[in-house]
């Protein structure tokens, strides 16, 4: 039989689990975040490639490539995701590096990927846990500057897919991040000597990173209050985006440039980037259907949160 894919998409957020947006909105998204875990269980996948950031937890500017696929990975176990090991199948890691650099496209390897709640977070929220199936994680720089242009995302995304459909398996591809938000951390060439140190190479102690964590929830209970000086977030651009997405027009992605979609959508927009890439992978299965869409804003959580689940045209709906 023909290798089959799926594809979800959500937003995480380090605030999911701790800061409250409101009744109505928590049972709206855990609602969109229920949906998205049973289409996974339909789809059964036997593989999941899994486009997610970092959060200068696993990768930082002392080595900084633009994208990376985990061959063995382990997560950190961040804002209140769990530690462990990823069920990396390693021969079709393997493998899938050797199509990728055949494919022209120059992307690392690291036999000990770290990933944060970037990766680790849809993967429980769809999985149950990081760790529950066979999982290849790749990495997209989304937050570091600078940042290369979208295309070569799209691109990245096409050969993932070229190189999933000789597998004969049920692939399910999985965009971790976005939509529109700022955060509060700050570029390498404008930051303290002490906050650039952590950006290099420096490593956060358990207090440390608690402290961390306890200054971002600060930080999104100042936004939502509107009393921060991040930029709003902006549901207009979600919606050109997420329509974007729906119609499959991914090309439309390669005129928009990395200042542009900065200014529009904040310093973390750029996680979008694994969006594309996840779309970019299940579109060359040929033209594919979007199967549910959901989308808030929530300043709470300082995201434009997002999901979306869909399947090539030649799938049945689950």
């Amino acid at each position: 039989m023909a290798s089959r894919f799926a594809l979800c998409c959500m937003s995480h957020s380090p605030l999911l689990h701790t800061a409250d947006p409101g009744e109505s909105v928590a049972r709206a998204v855990a609602s969109a975040l229920r949906e998205a875990r049973a289409f996974a269980d339909s789809f059964d996948p036997d593989l999941v490639v899994v486009f997610g950031p970092d959060h200068y937890q696993g990768f930082r500017y002392e080595l900084m490539p633009p994208f990376c696929v985990g061959t063995a990975a382990t997560a950190i176990g961040d804002y209140g995701t769990t530690a462990g090991a990823l069920d990396v199948p390693q021969a079709l890691a393997d493998d899938l590096l050797a199509h990728l650099l055949n494919a022209d496209l120059d992307v690392a390897m690291s036999e000990k990927m770290v990933v944060d709640h970037g990766i680790s977070q849809p993967l429980e929220v769809l999985l149950g846990a990081s760790g529950a199936r066979p999982v290849i994680p790749l990495f997209l720089n989304s937050v570091a500057q600078p940042l290369g242009p979208l295309r070569r995302v799209r691109r990245l995304g096409e050969a993932v897919g070229e190189w999933a459909a000789q597998l004969d398996r049920r692939v399910l591809f999985v965009g971790s991040g976005g939509l529109s938000h700022d955060v509060p951390i700050p570029r390498l060439r404008e930051a303290t000597p002490e906050a650039a140190a952590y950006l290099v190479d420096k490593r956060r102690t358990p207090a440390e990173q608690q402290a961390r964590e306890e200054l971002l929830y600060q930080a999104g209970q100042s936004f939502a209050r509107g009393e921060s000086t991040l930029m709003d977030l902006n549901p207009d651009l979600d919606h050109e985006l997420l329509q974007l997405f729906a119609k499959g027009d991914l090309a439309q992605f390669d005129t928009f440039s990395v200042e542009w979609l900065g200014e529009q959508g904040g310093s973390s927009i750029h996680e979008v980037r694994t969006w594309i890439a996840a779309h970019a992978a299940l579109r060359t299965a040929g033209p594919y259907r979007t199967e549910s869409s959901f989308y808030q804003p929530i300043p709470e959580w300082i995201v434009g949160f997002a999901v979306a689940t869909a399947t090539t045209r030649g799938e049945e709906s689950t």
